[in-house]
C-alpha cells in the first residue's frame, strides 16, 4: 500500500466513525478507533482509543468499549464493559464485565451478568448467568454453570499430551482459590472445593471436597540445617 493509499483508507475510516457517531455512538478519540465496515453498534455505547473492531462484530447498546480493546466475529450485549482485552470468535451476554487483560479465545460464551475479570482466558468455554471469575483463572474446554464463583488462580487442565477434554461446574458451585480441576469431572449444583485443591473425581451436590495433603510443621528446621547461616 503506497501512501495515497494509506491516505484514502485513512479518510474513508474516520468518515463511517464520523456516521457512526451521528448514529448515536460516542468515541473518546474518533480517529484512533479502528472499525471495519460491517461492525454493528448499538447507540449510548462508548469507543476508548486504540479499539479494533474486525469482521462481524455487534455490539449492543450503552456499553463501554475501554482503551486497546480487539473484538474479532463475536457479538457483545447491552450495558457491558470490556476493558483492554481481547475476544476472538465469542458471545458475551449483556450487563456483563470484561477485563482488564482478559483473552476469550474461539468459542467462548459469557451469560449475563458476569465477570471476567484480570488476566482471566477462557477457551471453547461457557459461563452461564451471573457467574465469576475475577482474576488468573484459566477455563478451557468446560462449562460453567449460573452462579458459580471461580477463585483466583483457578486452571481447568484440560490436556494430558494428546486428548482435549472437557469439565462442568454446575450451578451455585464454589471453587476456590488455587484449584486444579482435572478434566474430565463434574462438580454438581451447590458444591464447595477447597482451596488449593487438585479435584480428579466428580463431586456430589452440596458436597464439600478437600483434596491437598494435611499440613506438616517441622519445628526448628530452619536452624538445625544452617539455612540462615549460608544465606547470609
Amino acid at each position: 500500500m503506497d501512501l495515497r493509499e494509506y491516505e484514502e483508507k485513512d479518510r474513508k475510516r474516520l468518515e463511517a466513525n464520523i456516521r457512526r457517531l451521528e448514529g448515536g455512538v460516542d468515541f473518546i478519540d474518533i480517529r484512533t478507533a479502528y472499525i471495519d465496515d460491517g461492525v454493528n453498534i448499538g447507540i449510548g455505547t462508548t469507543i476508548y482509543p486504540c479499539v479494533v473492531l474486525e469482521g462481524d462484530v455487534k455490539i449492543g447498546e450503552n456499553c463501554t468499549i475501554g482503551m486497546n480493546t480487539r473484538i474479532v466475529d463475536s457479538s457483545v450485549g447491552d450495558n457491558t464493559i470490556i476493558h483492554s482485552s481481547v475476544v476472538l470468535e465469542s458471545r458475551i451476554g449483556s450487563n456483563t464485565q470484561v477485563g482488564p487483560f482478559a483473552y476469550l479465545r474461539p468459542g467462548s460464551a459469557i451469560g449475563d451478568n458476569c465477570k471476567v475479570g484480570d488476566f482471566v482466558e477462557v477457551k471453547n468455554s461457557s459461563m452461564a448467568d451471573g457467574s465469576k471469575a475475577s482474576h488468573l483463572t484459566y477455563i478451557g474446554d468446560s462449562d460453567v454453570g449460573k452462579d458459580v464463583n471461580l477463585g483466583c488462580g483457578v486452571v481447568f487442565v484440560n490436556y494430558d499430551g494428546s486428548k482435549k477434554y472437557r469439565s462442568v461446574v454446575k450451578d451455585g458451585a464454589f471453587v476456590g482459590c488455587n484449584v486444579n480441576i482435572v478434566s474430565p469431572v463434574v462438580v454438581e449444583e451447590g458444591a464447595y472445593i477447597a482451596a488449593g485443591s487438585t479435584v480428579t473425581k466428580d463431586v456430589p451436590a452440596g458436597a464439600l471436597c478437600v483434596a491437598r495433603r494435611k499440613e506438616r510443621v517441622i519445628e526448628g528446621w530452619v536452624s538445625k540445617k544452617g539455612i540462615l547461616k549460608k544465606n547470609r
